[in-house]
């Protein structure tokens, strides 16, 4: 018989998180009590947004605000997006929806984002956002791939994509319409 062992630490996850550790998706995904974390996680990395898009020229309050806001609203619609495109449009046949264990694994696949933080350092900015938004769609995949149960990496690809590309399209909206303007 296995010895049961201790669940890793909050920062252990994110570790585990970042270094798309299959394990550690595995883990958030069983662990009903990670809901609360995954939530932290997912703040954290869109107030790293916020303090980071200081350097693409938004140093005041109502900037910082309106970029974290933005993060977390373009989280929010590709965590819908992929719970609608793999659960409903492209689900294999042995995929089961369970909204929470999604939940909890796409919102630890945030915390790549948590290094656009290092975006108010000159110069950094614009590499920071890029590497951290690439780094974040790696780790959807593996988050997406473990918790709809799919055999097929392709169609996690697939399914992330599909919702990043949509997402980001709702933050520019977003930007566009409501943003400060910024120079």
């Amino acid at each position: 018989m296995a010895t049961p062992t201790a669940p890793n630490s909050f920062l252990q996850r994110i570790i585990g998180a970042v270094s798309l550790d299959v394990a550690i998706y595995e883990e958030v995904e069983a662990d009903k009590g990670a809901t609360a974390q995954a939530f932290v996680v997912v703040v954290l990395s869109s107030l790293a947004a916020g303090a980071g898009a200081r350097g693409f020229g938004g140093s005041s309050p109502v900037n910082i605000a309106f970029f974290t806001m933005v993060a977390l609203m373009a989280w929010i619609a590709w965590a819908l997006l992929t719970l609608q495109i793999g659960g409903r449009l492209l689900p294999e046949p042995q995929t089961r929806v369970d909204v929470g264990e999604l939940m909890r694994t796409i919102g630890f696949a945030a915390a790549p984002g948590i290094l656009r933080i290092f975006g108010i350092l000159p110069g950094v900015t614009l590499p920071a956002f890029a590497i951290s938004a690439v780094w974040m769609l790696a780790a959807m995949i593996v988050a997406v791939r473990q918790a709809l149960d799919y055999t097929s990496t392709a169609r996690a690809i697939a399914v992330c994509v599909l919702g990043w590309i949509l997402a980001a399209g709702f933050a520019v909206v977003l930007g566009l319409l409501f943003g400060p303007t910024v120079s």
